[in-house]
């Protein structure tokens, strides 16, 4: 096993990552697995880590080298999925969660990272991050694997909040423009808009109001629109991000890996039927390890926090060391582009344009 690269201070040169080492299910040791698999891979990344400081020192102090790279701030108290966000948000300053965003706030780290209670840890960061200027709600980007080039689709938002009026939908398109841009080096993201139907006539009122608003802001914003799409499209080729109400995202995603396990059960199944079968899966077994590699959840792990002061990623809360360090990229990267300056910056533009846009009363030369 590779050693860390030794040096005396953790942040020195650093791009700085706080990490709530206590959310997960799996616990904190394989939270501290996966920053050390982050750490081995990149040289530029230091860790605040919050939680028990006696537990995660020994934790810490069996990775060779991450010490180094690790500062601990001691946080006694644990979020767990159990507790209710308004509970947490009045009693959970001693929490590694509090703690974790805190460092953001405080200007210690660039992103936050957290397995935790996703109800939770999002009013939390609303509470101590603030919205960005103009935002209404913030949403949960999450990335979809695709046949695109960049092998995965953005959609927006994925459970943050169940309810989405047509302004915050074009701020969810807003958002999701500037994650791709950042993200994954999209010059002009297409961006759809999900619905029962491609047809303009098609939907409630609040999305055919949506369509006209996203329209609107497309040329300003640099990105083109592509119009309603629908849910085969979450994994296609006709648009990088998809806007969506947390509560249809929310449930498209569950759907999702709902449906990535069955095919999984049922090929590990078909193969192992009959000896044939079995002798067809050593024959097979690149293609399928590549086909697992492409398709695992762990690798595209993380949701995104967007539309606040500062980054958070919210990583599964089942997830493994090979998820967790796959979301400490995701922030290093995000951190890396300076994805909260530009998302404001671009935020505030369209607030600008929707003012400026004249109604349709307005238009037609009437006056209040």
């Amino acid at each position: 096993m590779t050693a860390l690269t030794n040096h005396s201070k953790a942040g020195a040169g650093r791009t700085i990552i706080s990490v709530d080492a206590m959310g997960g299910d799996q616990g904190p040791a394989t939270v501290v697995a996966g920053i050390y698999a982050s750490a081995r891979k990149n040289p530029d990344i230091g860790f605040i880590l919050h939680g028990p400081r006696d537990e995660l020192e020994r934790l810490v102090t069996k990775r060779k080298g991450l010490a180094a790279r690790c500062e601990i701030r001691h946080a006694p108290e644990t979020v767990t999925m159990q507790d209710k966000p308004s509970h947490v948000v009045r009693h959970g300053r001693d929490t590694s969660m509090w703690s974790a965003l805190e460092s953001v706030r405080n200007g210690e780290a660039t992103v936050c990272v957290s397995c935790g209670n996703t109800g939770a840890l999002m009013l939390m960061s609303v509470m101590r991050l603030r919205k960005l200027p103009g935002i209404f709600r913030p949403a949960i980007a999450v990335m979809w694997p695709s046949q695109n080039p960049q092998k995965h689709n953005i959609m927006l938002d994925g459970g943050a909040d169940i309810r989405a009026d047509a302004k915050d939908l074009m701020q969810y398109a807003l958002m999701g423009a500037s994650y791709a841009r950042n993200g994954f080096g999209l010059a002009r993201p297409r961006i759809g808009l999900l619905n029962v139907g491609t047809e303009e006539h098609k939907g409630r009122a609040e999305l055919k109001e949506a369509y006209d608003l996203i329209a609107a802001n497309a040329r300003v914003a640099n990105f083109e629109f592509v119009g309603f799409v629908e849910g085969r499209d979450l994994p296609g080729t006709r648009c990088d991000v998809i806007v969506t109400d947390g509560f249809t995202g929310n449930v498209a995603l569950k759907t999702g890996e709902g449906i990535a396990k069955l095919i999984s059960d049922l090929l590990r199944e078909a193969f192992q039927y009959t000896p044939l079968s079995r002798l067809a899966s050593l024959l097979a077994y690149t293609s399928l390890r590549r086909l697992k590699k492409r398709v695992d959840p762990r690798r595209a792990n993380g949701g995104v926090f967007l539309g606040l002061n500062g980054t958070v990623v919210k990583s599964h809360g089942a997830a493994d060391a090979t998820g967790v360090s796959s979301a400490i990229k995701l922030a290093f990267e995000l951190a890396q582009s300076g994805f909260s300056a530009k998302l404001a910056a671009r935020v505030a533009s369209a607030a600008l344009l929707d003012q400026d846009t004249p109604t349709e009363a307005q238009s037609n030369g009437e006056t209040e």
